[in-house]
């Protein structure tokens, strides 16, 4: 059963479909010793080594924090370093800070985008990559932050949005452990099948937007319809989110080294990451109609 997540879905232990349990049989050793007080050849055999550290729940908490603390603290550090975009007292905007807010943003999901690619499809998971793709990602959020806020003007609406994120995680988590949700094959292909769709449309969206067919965004926009395709997305993340706790729960029954903690925190930010961005867009629609 694959995880619509890629950082996951190329994964096979991370979707239960192997029975490897990584005693590399070329490190065993021959033990003739006999473990029958010196007996003998009954104890004589293979021995595979002791085992490495495994990947847990705490490992993946752990890491987890790392990597979502590193977004955190590169989001703050983009948004003090652009700096006022709107002077209250002239009335007037920024420019130079607008332009540093755009080249933040787009600098930072380009970077982004490349290293989640890498680290998605990359066999062995490298720390270095996830804290580096953890960086790109704060740069783009912290900008991305800075201009909802200041179209809203009024800073709080990033704190609700991290919070809102938190909750909303936090009782999907309760959900999926307390109500024994069930990951079926169906549930998956439903979901996998959706993302995708998804992803087409806000793509083609995307391309119309730039040669001008659509106007202010269209879907991705700051109105009625941005508001009901962000409500989508939100749906969608927090059932992503739920294949990815199916995911690392899977990882660790099939004993995974600990360094695939990395993969599993890597996975669980790209999802918490676009879950806080449609809720803040959510906050920021409904702000703009008030």
């Amino acid at each position: 059963m694959r995880s619509s997540n890629p950082v996951f879905a190329n994964n096979a232990e991370f979707n239960g479909r192997a029975t490897t349990q990584y005693a590399d049989p070329s490190q065993w050793k021959i033990d003739l010793s006999g473990g029958n007080g010196g007996q003998g050849e009954r104890g004589a055999g293979l021995q595979a080594p002791t085992s490495p550290g495994r990947m847990t729940l705490d490992t993946v908490v752990e890491k987890t924090a790392i990597t979502l603390g590193t977004v955190v603290l590169f989001a703050a550090v983009a948004w003090f370093a652009i700096g006022g975009m709107f002077n209250e007292q002239l009335g007037t905007v920024n420019e130079s800070a607008v332009q540093k807010a755009w080249m933040f943003a787009m600098g930072g999901a380009i970077v982004g985008f490349v290293l989640a690619m890498v680290n998605s499809f990359k066999k062995i998971i490298s720390p270095a990559l996830v804290l580096a793709y953890a960086a790109a990602e704060g740069v783009f959020v912290g900008a991305f932050s800075k201009v909802v806020a200041t179209w809203v003007q009024d800073a709080t609406i990033v704190f609700q949005a991290v919070l809102a994120t938190f909750i909303a995680a936090g009782a999907t988590l309760f959900a999926y452990k307390f109500f024994n949700i069930r990951v079926t094959d169906k549930f998956r292909r439903i979901v996998t099948i959706s993302l995708f769709a998804f992803v087409g449309v806000m793509l083609v969206n995307f391309l119309l937007s730039i040669f001008g067919v659509l106007d202010q965004g269209g879907l991705r926009g700051f109105g009625f319809l941005g508001l009901v395709v962000s409500l989508v997305a939100i749906g969608l993340a927090v059932l992503c989110l739920i294949l990815d706790f199916d995911s690392v729960e899977r990882g660790v029954a099939a004993g995974l080294p600990e360094r695939e903690s990395w993969r599993a925190a890597f996975g669980l930010t790209v999802t918490l990451v676009w879950l806080y961005l449609e809720i803040l867009r959510v906050l920021a629609i409904l702000r703009g109609n008030d």
